[in-house]
């Protein structure tokens, strides 16, 4: 939102701009005779540049339009003599064309435009033309300067004086810029002050620039070359690192003194309204600082300003009050010195009552008052129409009394202009202001009927200028009431103005301003309207996301609905370009996809003609961190190193986490694996390191979105080998084959090898204290011992050897050689019916040593033989259900009701299944049936739904009938549920509707002895769903359509009786003048249907049309009865009744506009079968 501070600010700025013009001057309509009027002139001090034509301003308003002329220093300007000046068309503007030579020098000078009419003379101030001046530097030979170390220096600039005085600054001959401080700086009047000289000063030259304003141009002085004398050799090392440079240096420490202004006290005049600028430079050692004091009070407030290291001190704006002793203090740790300044302010003059344009009615009085002020007092002058006013014709109803001018009794033809002259030694200053005798009624100057919007609260302000002599007084009147607006909320004004402090809702409405003077009066209307505000009920909120995200900022607005609402979103106060990854919506902004130059300030503005609104969002995008940088390997050693390295930028998501990572280039080169992490608040890190690796790092920052890059790797570091410390792991013995055992275990890793020529000592024995050892070196992780027994244990050891010696004894691991199939079945097995799916087995377990191996579990191989139901297909896949461990009961599920079975038992170890028991077979008793395959549900008509569907796909017995629930729902409204039990063989049923609006639901399940089986639920399609207009082809079966049908025929037959005896009497038909020229489709009777017959009795049959010879021509029509009996979809009235029993298509003459209004019908169809 917009703080209360700026919109303070902005209300102080809008009241003061209303009260500007509140107080304007009433103004002469030009249609109405007047005096000339100065209305744009040219600067007191004109400069103009040298290389320009020059143009001199002076223009004027009047009625007759003012004739222009000039004086150059006091004397008449002929323009026409010369041809290099020439004054504009219609404007006193002075051109002085140089495109054709001359010298612009010539033409300098005091001048002042005179415009003159038959009312009076208006005069310009006097404008001083001055030429800009740029000129060169004086050729100079300068001398190097020797000046001791600690000494003050001053260079002195002098620059050539220009027109304007030009910008002064110092650089090297190299056009590097001096650096300053405040040991060393630029003084006002362009000179270059060292306080103390140090050995440095000497490393560079000092040349002062000037640069000209007009031209543009830099012109350098001869650069100044300093020779610095020291009493120490330079070291730069111990300069810089010494507490104290100046004693380091060898420099005598001293007590400030002034190098400007000299002395103890100065003084300084300075004209009022202009910025006076105090300095005071001082030498020292070290470089004294400057404090600035008032004697008897405080700096002025608000208008002081230090400057140049606070050598300056800038007051702006002078007034009289600004007058005193100001003194500046110069300290250093060796003493302070005071320089006293007194300031006296001068004014040129400035108007306390600058005099206005006097309009008069013939017979009235009144006064010019011109009121100045300044230092010394200004002297005043009265001119009339440019002459002073002692040599002008007397006038005996005006009387002067130094600054004022009475008029009494003022008559029509004693309009003038005078002017007031005001001058000191330090300027003047020249008013116009014409007295014009005028006799005019009210006129009201604005258009009429304005209309005025304001939002409300706000103050406005309702204009109604007018003019009239005599002044005419002016009333406000609301909506025709008789009261006049003056007080509580309104104010009226002396030009017209109606100011209102605050606009409310009952302000609406329609005022009328009324001018009166004697001579009659004259009346405007104004009509306002007071709007809503616009306001962001909801702006955006600061906002911290994920880069990639989709952040959104809210702009909600209220507004008046009346006026037109702009809404623009600003990007860190810059106009906001919505591209393809943002969307402007009409509550806010969303953008796609946000990345991290998407952060910033969103400005929501939301704006009407009248008043805006805005709020500000800061949105802060979290990106992963960027890449550390600049590692660096310190304090190494045999086992570790320390690893250094530079943050990156967090992208306003702290640093989380450091993980480094380390390559090694014998084993896996470019392969990087993770070393450690550590907090993000570190940046250095000791690592541990294993002997004989070649270790390369980089380093990793994460933060809450994510990891940065890696960084570039840092040098290589080769550590010294070692033997090995470790062990492999997971060392373990199996057989593959009946007659063998492979060894396999997890190598080392390149940080676990710990020296060149890794390998393996493996060992083995069956396991008995009395065996003997076996053992082989490899180097891969795995070894195949041949020829063992089956299934018997070993003892196990690998230790891992290299160059440098062998690892720590080994632990022994216990392993097995190879399997071989079982060699004996489970017996005895037995089967317990639980229900229709399930069965309990129960089996003898085979003896361990028939196993040769690990036992792992026993296996229930079974299939379905048949269906106890007839011609039912079954699938005899073999199944098994697995019983791991040394068990001897199990149940198997999931089977088949009512079918035959068979079963069989193996158990199984390593190597696989042993040999199969006896086949078991069982039956299965009878269950639930499964749904029925599918229910269609058809409806040919309103009154009936037809079902059908299909037997379970598993029936699990034998069936004994159907259940059927069904209800009518419509919406969330259900009716009661009905039930029909249905025969098993039963697959239709047809049900007779009671109510044509609702759908149906259901429910259709099997029964067999068991009980009801799975349900499968339907509902009937919606009113017109297709399953409607599909079999709505039967209406030429109904009863009522087949009567009509024959009432139809027999009409038909009558018509063509009649037409027939028609054609027989040979009926006469008028035919167009031009015969051979067939019916226009566009002729107005033919699109109504109507022609104009001479006999009433001989009319052909409506939609028939006559042909040259009297013949009635067969209309083309798509109309048929077929069209009637069975035509397009039927529609259905909320009651399920027929609508629209016929569909009549329209042919392409039809669409032409060649067919009657009355062919819709059956019978004018049937008239042009004719």
């Amino acid at each position: 939102m917009v703080p209360p501070s700026a919109r303070l600010a902005r209300a102080a700025l809008a009241l003061a701009l209303c009260l500007q013009h509140l107080a304007s001057a009433i103004e002469v309509p030009l249609d109405l005779p007047q005096p000339p009027t100065i209305t744009k002139q040219s600067v007191k001090d004109y400069i103009v540049d040298p290389r320009d034509n020059i143009f001199i301003d002076c223009e004027a308003k009047g009625n007759p339009l003012p004739t222009f002329s000039w004086t150059r220093n006091g004397k008449f300007f002929n323009v026409a003599k010369d041809p290099k000046v020439s004054m504009r068309r219609r404007s006193g503007t002075l051109v002085i064309d140089f495109h054709s030579g001359g010298r612009p020098e010539d033409y300098e000078g005091e001048y002042q435009c005179f415009a003159r009419n038959d009312f009076g003379t208006a005069l310009s101030s006097k404008i001083h033309l001055q030429v800009s001046k740029s000129p060169l530097w004086p050729k100079e030979k300068v001398d190097v300067i020797e000046v001791d170390e600690g000494a003050p220096l001053s260079l002195q600039c002098n620059p050539p004086p220009g027109l304007p005085s030009p910008v002064i600054f110092w650089m090297s001959s190299s056009m590097e810029p001096i650096h300053q401080d405040k040991r060393v700086s630029q003084g006002q009047n362009g000179d270059l002050y060292f306080s103390n000289v140090l050995l440095q000063d000497a490393q560079t030259d000092y040349s002062c620039n000037a640069r000209f304003h007009f031209t543009h141009t830099i012109q350098q002085k001869n650069p100044y070359t300093l020779k610095v004398k020291t009493k120490k050799p330079h070291n730069e090392t111990s300069f810089r690192n010494h507490t104290d440079m100046y004693s380091a240096r060898g420099v005598s420490e001293t007590t400030p003194s002034f190098m400007y202004p000299y002395g103890t006290s100065s003084s300084q005049m300075v004209l009022r309204g202009v910025d006076l600028l105090l300095e005071c430079i001082a030498s020292g050692v070290p470089a004294p600082d400057i404090m600035w004091y008032k004697k008897g009070g405080e700096l002025p407030a608000g208008k002081t300003k230090l400057e140049n290291f606070n050598k300056a001190l800038r007051i702006s704006n002078v007034s009289e009050e600004d007058s005193g002793e100001y003194f500046c203090l110069a300290s250093n740790k060796m003493g302070s010195i005071r320089h006293t300044i007194s300031v006296r302010v001068k004014a040129a003059p400035y108007w306390l009552d600058e005099p206005q344009n006097l309009i008069l009615a013939p017979g009235e009085d009144g006064r010019l008052v011109c009121r100045a002020n300044g230092n010394p007092k200004p002297m005043i002058q009265w001119l009339v129409n440019g002459e002073p006013i002692e040599a002008s014709p007397p006038n005996p109803s005006r009387e002067v009394a130094g600054d004022t001018i009475v008029f009494r009794d003022t008559q029509i033809g004693s309009s003038a202009v005078y002017q007031c002259n005001a001058s000191n030694e330090h300027g003047y200053l020249l008013a116009n202001a014409f007295v014009s005798v005028l006799d005019v009624p009210p006129r009201i100057l604005a258009p009429r009927n304005q209309l005025i919007k304001v939002i409300q609260y706000n103050r406005t302000r309702l204009d109604c200028p007018f003019f009239g002599s005599p002044i005419p007084t002016l009333r406000w009147f609301k909506n025709g009431q008789g009261n006049t607006l003056d007080g509580g909320n309104y104010k009226a004004h002396e030009n017209g103005s109606l100011e209102m402090n605050m606009a409310r809702k009952e302000d609406q409405g329609i005022y009328t301003c009324v001018a009166t003077n004697i001579l009659g009066k004259a009346e405007a209307q104004v009509r306002l309207e007071v709007k809503d505000p616009t306001r962001i009920v909801r702006g955006p909120e600061d906002q911290v996301v994920k880069r990639g995200s989709m952040p959104r900022l809210h702009c909600r607005v209220k507004h008046d609905p009346t006026l037109k609402l702009t809404v623009t979103w600003l990007k860190d106060d810059a106009p906001l370009y919505i591209g393809n990854r943002m969307k402007k919506e009409d509550d806010g902004l969303t953008i796609y996809g946000v990345a991290e130059r998407d952060q910033g300030d969103y400005t929501c503005v939301a704006s009407t003609e009248l008043d805006k609104d805005s709020a500000k969002a800061y949105l802060t995008v979290l990106e992963r961190p960027d890449r550390p940088r600049d590692l660096e390997l310190t304090d190494l050693a045999e086992r570790s190193v320390r690893l250094t390295w530079i943050p990156g930028d967090d992208n306003n998501s702290p640093i989380t986490d450091y993980i480094v990572q380390f390559e090694e280039d014998r084993y896996q080169p470019g392969t990087w694996h993770n070393h450690s992490s550590y907090p993000g608040s570190v940046n250095s890190a000791v690592l541990s390191l294993s002997p004989y690796v070649n270790y390369q790092f980089r380093v990793i920052a994460v933060n809450d979105v994510g990891s940065s890059l890696p960084s570039m790797p840092s040098e290589r570091y080769q550590t010294n080998g070692a033997r090995p410390e470790i062990n492999p792991t997971g060392v373990q013995g199996a057989g593959t084959q009946r007659n063998n055992m492979e060894i396999t275990w997890t190598p080392l890793n390149a940080t676990q090898a710990y020296g060149p020529n890794l390998r393996y000592i493996v060992r083995w024995r069956r396991r008995d204290p009395r065996g003997s050892w076996h053992n082989e070196t490899v180097k891969t992780p795995r070894h195949v011992v041949w020829n063992t027994p089956i299934y018997v244990p070993y003892e196990i050891k690998v230790q891992a050897e290299n160059d440098f010696g062998r690892a720590p004894e080994p632990d022994t691991v216990i392993g097995y050689s190879g399997e071989d199939y079982p060699k004996a079945a489970p017996t005895d097995v037995r089967i317990r019916v639980l229900n229709s799916t399930a069965i309990a087995l129960t089996w003898t377990r085979v003896h361990l040593d028939t196993i040769q191996g690990q036992l792992k579990e026993y296996r229930a191989y079974f299939w379905r033989e048949s269906s106890l139901l007839k011609n039912l297909w079954v699938s005899k896949k073999r199944q098994y259900v697995s019983f791991p461990g040394d068990r001897n009961r199990g149940i198997v599920s999931r089977l088949f009701p009512y079918s035959n079975y068979k079963l069989e038992m193996v158990v199984s170890n390593g190597r696989g299944d042993g040999p199969r028991s006896e086949v078991k077979e069982f039956p299965m008793p009878e269950g639930v049936p499964s749904s029925p395959r599918y229910l269609r549900i058809r409806q040919p008509n309103l009154e009936t739904i037809n079902l059908e569907w299909d037997h379970p796909e598993h029936p699990n017995g034998v069936l004994t009938g159907y259940n059927l629930r069904y209800q009518a729902f419509n919406g969330s409204k259900t009716g009661r549920t009905l039930v029909e039990n249905l025969s098993p063989n039963q697959t239709r049923f047809t049900l007779q509707r009671t109510d044509p609006i609702s759908r149906y639901r259901f429910f259709l399940r099997a029964r067999t002895q068991v009980g009801d089986g799975e349900t499968l639920v339907e509902e009937s399609p919606a009113l017109l769903n297709e399953a409607y207009t599909k079999n709505q082809v039967d209406i030429a079966t109904q009863g009522w359509f087949i009567g009509l049908m024959c009432a139809i025929a027999l009409l038909v037959l009558i018509l063509l009786i009649v037409c027939f005896i028609k054609r027989s009497r040979g009926g006469k038909y008028p035919v167009r003048d031009n015969k051979d020229e067939h019916l226009n489709p566009e002729d107005k009777n033919v699109e109504d249907g109507s022609f104009d017959y001479s006999d009433e009795d001989n009319k052909p049959l409506p939609n028939s049309q006559t042909s040259l010879d009297g013949t009635i021509k067969q209309q083309e029509s798509d109309d048929s009865l077929v069209d009637y009996g069975e035509g397009g979809e039927g529609q259905f009235n909320e009651d399920g009744s027929f609508i629209g029993q016929y569909t009549v298509k329209k042919d392409k003459e039809e669409t032409e506009g060649n067919e009657s209004s009355e062919a819709t019908s059956p019978v004018n169809a049937i008239y042009s079968l004719a």
